[in-house]
């Protein structure tokens, strides 16, 4: 589309981060529901599940401090213990936030709409195709969240483990509901709360 992936800086460009992570969602999605249907699955059942939606919702919202907890207790341990984990002294996604307002509110769609919903959603569907054909719901649990972990690396190691370990915790509790509406509500919160603690606090 003629977008550059850097600014003159070489700082990663925000249309294009916009752009190519809400295109890949949009894709990604209809390519889900495509696939789910000719299966002759419902998506509907497999993302929102049949639990009371407000119980999910308010679910979610409890889940968004346990991820806030998990990752503070995951970077305070690997400063102390493991410091040379963190291999990357700034985070490259951090300054899209800190160009001023309207870019901290560009990145929080993007975080909360790539994050958040697409991520959420192809954990669930990813976890049904690992139970019925890939070795199992563990398995899958498994390899999901190394594979998210490791999709971050360009985010520093520190932040690649914290962030697989975030992938396991909302894989589990899609395992356990059947419903991909808390993980989405978790995630979509601890996003936009890093979002906010980025552009407000710095890093």
């Amino acid at each position: 589309m003629g977008l550059s992936a850097q600014t003159a800086d070489k700082q990663l460009s925000l249309p294009f981060v916009l752009a190519l992570s809400i295109g890949d969602s949009v894709l990604l999605i209809v390519l889900m529901i495509a696939l789910l249907r000719a299966h002759g699955d419902d998506p509907w059942t497999l993302w929102r599940g049949h639990r009371p939606l407000a119980r999910e919702v308010a679910l979610g919202i409890g889940l968004v401090l346990v991820a806030v907890a998990l990752v503070g207790l995951l970077m305070g341990s690997v400063q102390a213990f493991a410091p040379w984990l963190r291999n990357v002294p700034t985070n490259p996604l951090e300054a899209l936030a800190r160009g001023g307002p309207g870019d901290a509110v560009i990145f929080g769609v993007v975080a909360i709409v790539a994050g958040g919903i697409r991520e959420e959603l192809q954990r669930a569907f990813l976890l049904q195709r690992f139970e019925r054909h890939l070795g199992g719901t563990a398995v899958g649990v498994v390899v999901l969240s190394t594979a998210f972990g490791l999709g971050h690396l360009l985010q520093g190691w520190d932040a690649a483990i914290a962030t697989g370990i975030l992938g396991a915790f909302w894989a589990i509790v899609y395992v356990k509901r059947r419903s991909s509406v808390a993980p989405i509500i978790s995630h979509a919160g601890f996003n936009s709360l890093e979002v906010i603690r980025i552009a407000v606090a710095g890093s």
